[in-house]
Formats: structure tokens, C-alpha cells, sequence
């Protein structure tokens, strides 16, 4: 005899998942309650609420923590600020005017900037700050249901993991989804058969980022008939897009009237290029490849600008977390002292911008840098190691010295 399961979400029939039947068909526990909710609204939001309450932070002080942690981009840094506010603002308090049936949409997010300019390290640092749940996700690698590769649903199953199966905590999480440039649908003349990696993927996440209930699988995986599932409601989940968008300042110049070709452009075209991003618009993206329906959905757009030799001195050196400070920390642990000049700041920075890996660059050139002394560090307690240009450009060691003992 075959299990029962509902007839509407095929979660099997369970001791915690009881059926409810009619003629020739079921219905689960969970399905009964989103039926509920969709026709006579949800009773319980109210209680829940309060006790889902978190404290509200202002813009202001929502940058001023992204100030410690991430390097320029102080305009996006405010978009991004205003933006998480205004979300977290529509789910705890909007109940608190009453007598208004407007309805506040929340604040998707789309982040336009090179690689390594700050896009992930922005959420990552709101979201532990506000502690709430963050799953990051690699658009290149979903795909439709049916493909294969991971579908869009398992995005939230990672968030549930994140939040401890805390189905509540979930549902007011983040999901940030980079690369989502690379999904961008192919031209009409490229190809007539069926995009796997493009409007197919944009389309599925589409219905979760919009808001919707959706139905997953705990573990993570294919669904099939004859597993259980979770049901998220993504309405409160913030989705964060990001993506370097190679070409579009050309497709925004194009639309400008700007010359794009010709003797002596790309001189002056790496200058305008600089800002040319914050003038963009939703149909440039339309033309970029991104559907319509999807940047409907992410409403605040900020635009990151590629890091200068100055902001990647600044990234080394400043934040709380700064990779200098990391390695001093490990260095103090064995009792020495690690310095770098500031040639040698300057020569990594250098070195990064060549390499074309913007900050995420910088980590990779210390572990080269640093890997013959951290295999001598154990023996060199009490020393000042000194990291000069010369270490840098490897046409030196670093300078070990040992502090003078104070006379009595």
C-alpha cells in the first residue's frame, strides 16, 4: 500500500505531518495553515512580532559600522545603509500605523562593481551586526529545476542551516547572491535552444526573491515525492544581488550618445568609466540581459567603484578586521613584533591592482609574503621583523632586529 501525501505540496503523511482527507484527496497541516493565511490573513503576525522584535538602527549608524569595515564607497555604503533600515523597518513596525492599507515593498538590493571592490563584505558586515542569518550563493552555479546543478530553492535551504532551522529566523535573513551578471540571457540570434544558465535561472529566482512560500528540503538537494519539507515565506527575506557587469558602461555611453570607438578613448574612457556607472537605469540592464521582472524586484541599485592604490593602503592598515592587524595578532602571539613600512604598503597595493583581484587579492599576496617567516616565527621570540619594499618586490629578506634591553 503506497504512502499517503498531500495532494498539494506531496509531503508524505508523518506523525508530525497529519493528513487531512476528502474525496480522493489530502491535505497536510502546513498547507491547511498557508491556506488560512492567504484567505483570512495571518492572526498570529501580531504576537509573533513582538516577540521577533529587534532593535532598529538608524542609517547613520548602520554606515557608521560598514565605515569600519569596508574602505570608500561611502555612496553605495549609504544606499546600502538606507536600504536595510527601510527593510527591517517594514516587517517590526509597520504595524504601528494604523488605519493605512498601504503597503510598504521591501528594499531588494542590487550592487553594480568590480571584483574585489566590497559588494559581499557589505552584507557580510550588516548581517553580523544585526544577527541575522546570511546565505551566500554563487549565481553561476544554479539552474532551473529539472537541470543539472543546484536549484534555486536550496539558496534557502542554506539560509535555514545558517538560522539553526529556525524557520522564523529564516524568513528575516539575508541571501545574497553574487555573479548574477553571468546569468545574464543570451542574445536573440546566439542560440534557439532552451537557456539552462540564464532567463531560466532569473525566472526561478524570481518567485522567491518577489516573496512566496516556498517549499524545501531541509538537507539540501533534489526534492522528491517521498522526502518531508520545510515551507519558507521569503516576503521578509532580503535579497542582495551583486555582479561586475563587464560592458555596461558601454551600453549606458551608447545611450548617452557617447562615442565609444576612435583614436585616444580609452585614455579618457578609463576616467568616465570611474562614475558612469551611478548613471545607470533599468533598461540599460534590460539590455545587459537581466529580465524586466527581476529588476522590477531590486529596487535600490549601488554602484561600487574600482579601489585606488590609496584605498587598498587604507584596506590593509584601517578596518577593525584589516589583514596588517590579523598578522600582527598572529606575530604577538609567538612575542614578536611585525612591522611593515610604508614603501612596502604601497608595493602590495601596487601588485594587487596589476593582479586585477581588487581587495580579495590582497589576503592571497600576504599568505605569499609571509609563508617563509610565519615557518620561522616559533624561534624568533623576541624579535622586530621588519617587512621593507625589497621583501615586497623580492629583491630582499625582511629585517630581523632585537630590541634593546632598557638600562636599569
Amino acid at each position: 500500500m503506497s504512502k499517503k501525501t498531500c495532494s498539494f505540496c506531496h509531503t508524505p503523511e508523518s506523525v508530525d505531518n497529519r493528513l487531512l482527507a476528502g474525496e480522493g484527496i489530502y491535505i497536510c497541516e502546513n498547507c491547511v495553515i498557508s491556506a488560512y493565511k492567504i484567505f483570512f490573513g495571518d492572526d498570529t503576525e501580531e504576537s509573533d512580532e513582538h516577540e521577533l522584535d529587534m532593535e532598529l538602527f538608524t542609517p547613520k549608524e548602520l554606515k557608521k559600522v560598514l565605515d569600519e569595515y569596508v574602505i570608500g564607497q561611502e555612496e553605495a555604503k549609504k544606499v546600502f545603509a538606507v536600504s536595510v533600515y527601510n527593510h527591517y523597518k517594514r516587517i517590526f513596525k509597520q504595524h504601528k500605523v494604523s488605519g493605512d492599507d498601504t503597503e510598504i515593498q521591501k528594499s531588494n538590493v542590487l550592487f553594480i562593481g568590480p571584483t574585489g571592490s566590497g559588494k559581499t563584505l557589505m552584507a557580510q558586515t550588516l548581517a553580523k551586526f544585526l544577527d541575522v542569518p546570511i546565505a551566500i550563493a554563487d549565481a553561476t552555479s544554479l539552474t532551473e529545476a529539472g537541470y543539472v546543478g543546484e536549484d534555486v530553492e536550496n539558496i534557502l535551504t542554506r539560509l535555514l542551516q545558517v538560522a539553526d532551522n529556525d524557520i522564523k529566523k529564516a524568513e528575516q535573513g539575508i541571501v545574497f547572491i553574487d555573479e548574477i551578471d553571468k546569468i545574464a540571457r543570451l542574445g536573440e540570434n546566439r542560440s534557439i535552444t532552451r537557456d539552462v544558465s540564464g532567463e531560466g535561472v532569473q525566472q526561478a529566482l524570481l518567485k522567491i526573491i518577489e516573496g512566496s512560500l516556498v517549499n524545501i528540503s531541509p538537507k539540501g538537494g533534489r526534492k522528491h515525492p517521498n522526502q518531508e519539507f520545510a515551507q519558507i515565506d521569503t516576503t521578509n527575506i532580503m535579497f542582495i544581488c551583486g555582479g561586475a557587469f563587464d560592458g555596461l558602461e558601454d551600453i549606458i555611453k551608447k545611450r548617452l550618445g557617447g562615442n565609444v570607438l576612435g583614436f585616444g578613448q580609452d585614455k579618457r574612457g578609463k576616467e568616465e568609466n570611474k562614475d558612469i556607472l551611478n548613471l545607470v537605469e533599468p533598461d540599460d540592464l534590460v539590455q545587459y540581459g537581466l529580465i524586466p521582472e527581476l529588476i522590477g524586484r531590486l529596487h535600490s541599485i549601488a554602484t561600487l567603484k574600482e579601489l585606488s592604490k590609496e584605498d587598498m593602503v587604507r584596506i590593509l592598515v584601517e578596518p577593525k578586521n584589516s589583514i596588517i592587524k590579523q598578522y600582527q595578532k598572529l606575530f604577538a602571539i609567538d612575542d614578536v613584533i611585525l612591522t611593515f613600512e610604508d614603501e612596502a604598503l604601497l608595493a602590495i597595493a601596487e601588485l594587487a591592482i596589476k593582479r586585477k583581484t581588487g581587495a580579495r587579492g590582497l589576503r592571497t599576496i600576504m599568505e605569499e609574503i609571509m609563508v617563509d617567516i610565519m615557518y620561522e616565527l616559533p624561534e624568533l621570540a623576541g624579535y622586530e621583523v621588519i617587512i621593507t619594499k625589497g621583501v615586497i618586490t623580492k629583491e630582499a629578506k625582511p629585517i630581523y632586529k632585537k630590541p634593546q634591553k632598557k638600562s636599569a
